[in-house]
């Protein structure tokens, strides 16, 4: 071990650590919300306008939140296995087979948006469109995905 197998900060400090990042950002949002409530454009800030950004968000932020969403933290060891086996030009061939599916996934949120505006997640509109049965079926598969991504951490 780098530390010698001694930890080099106690198991309290991590507690604190996380439980005091966790609360002073709670804090500073809650504060955001109310200044944003008092001094912004709009008087009331609803949890939908809040979840969803009042539904304002332009293409350049879509698309980068589309990248980042599919960057998952097993995309990120891969690419560093890939760069270990190939170099610095692995990484990059492995990004760019995903290019194709970011694009179209781009495209079909947007028109997404149009036809379901109201919508927040890609199961309720399966829902809305196949219903229960369908709904059910699309969350096993989404939770299975996303069981199987984690443990590769």
């Amino acid at each position: 071990s780098f530390f010698g197998g001694e930890p080099p900060l106690s198991e309290g400090v991590g507690y604190l650590v996380v439980l005091g990042f966790g609360f002073l950002f709670s804090i500073i949002t809650t504060i955001l919300v109310y200044l944003n409530k008092y001094f912004g454009a709009r008087g009331e800030v609803t949890s939908e306008h809040f979840n969803t950004a009042g539904r304002m968000i332009k293409t350049g932020l879509t698309a980068s939140v589309i990248v980042s969403q599919w960057t998952w933290a097993a995309t990120l060891l891969q690419s560093s296995n890939v760069a270990w086996a190939y170099g610095v030009s692995g990484p990059f061939w492995y990004a760019s087979g995903a290019t194709i599916q970011v694009l179209l996934f781009g495209v079909l949120a947007i028109n997404l948006k149009k036809v379901a505006p109201s919508a927040h997640t890609v199961a309720e509109i399966v829902n809305a469109r196949w219903g229960k049965t369908a709904h059910l079926t699309f969350l096993f598969f989404c939770f299975a995905a996303n069981i199987i991504v984690t443990s590769m951490l």
